[in-house]
């Protein structure tokens, strides 16, 4: 084995174990907070990101879904995006601007076929992000994931959905993501008249490679796909938006 292929594959192992990548490109949040909190200053692109709902229901998956939408609508190119069934609302994603044109949908019959169509989207170069729903992530399929991604220089969204509550216990189990992040729905913000405000999320980074985790309350995602702070936190200190903790990465 030659000592190009010996440093490719040190260089890979490194980015499992958690040290930082050379020069690897990031996609900032446009939210100050959050950016200086994550290594790079944004969401690492070339690498494998889980996001589930804060709870078991629909309300805090749909806000998952729309918070990895609002992500991959800010990238380049087509997205491509794979489930088990035909159950994604493409107006809401829409509205978050990932419009229809550029997704392109698969809908496969199991999680197994849903991983395979995930790592294959992974390693096809050109395509602005991978979005798959699955319930579970092993170790194993994550590695993969995240060398393909690492391959490509896209970068990829596992929601975790779970059909059942036992399934919900698989998202505390390692895997080989960048970050992992979970999303609760808050109430919206009152108007000074009748009707529904921005919508609002409690987005929880619960795990990071060189960083801890954190919290932040956050608008939901406009018409371009970006998260804000609330107008009248702007002048508060970092301590009363997010709480950090410990974290694994």
């Amino acid at each position: 084995m030659d000592n190009a292929v010996i440093a490719d594959l040190r260089e890979k192992i490194g980015r499992l174990e958690g040290r930082p990548a050379s020069q690897r490109a990031v996609l900032p949040f446009g939210v100050d907070v959050i950016d200086r909190h994550l290594p790079g200053g944004g969401l690492a692109l070339g690498a494998l990101h889980e996001v589930a709902g804060g709870g078991n229901g629909a309300i805090d998956g749909a806000a998952a879904a729309l918070f990895a939408a609002g992500i991959v609508a800010r990238t380049k190119g087509k997205v491509l995006w794979c489930v088990t069934r035909q159950d994604l609302f493409a107006p809401a994603i829409a509205q978050v601007g990932l419009g229809a044109n550029r997704v392109i949908y698969v809908e496969a019959g199991d999680e197994r076929s849903v991983l395979e169509a995930f790592e294959e989207g992974m390693r096809y170069g050109g395509l602005g992000g991978i979005v798959a729903e699955v319930a579970k992530l092993t170790m194993t399929a994550s590695r993969r994931l995240q060398l393909a991604a690492e391959t490509s220089g896209a970068v990829g969204i596992a929601i975790r959905r779970w059909r059942r509550q036992t399934e919900a216990a698989d998202f505390g189990q390692p895997t080989a993501a960048v970050t992992r992040w979970r999303v609760s729905t808050l109430p919206s913000r009152p108007l000074p008249v009748p009707g529904v405000g921005r919508g609002r999320w409690q987005v929880e980074l619960i795990r990071c490679r060189g960083a801890e985790a954190a919290d932040f309350e956050v608008e939901a995602c406009d018409g371009t796909g970006r998260i804000s702070l609330f107008s009248d936190l702007p002048d508060r200190p970092l301590s009363t938006r997010s709480r950090k903790r410990s974290a694994v990465g």
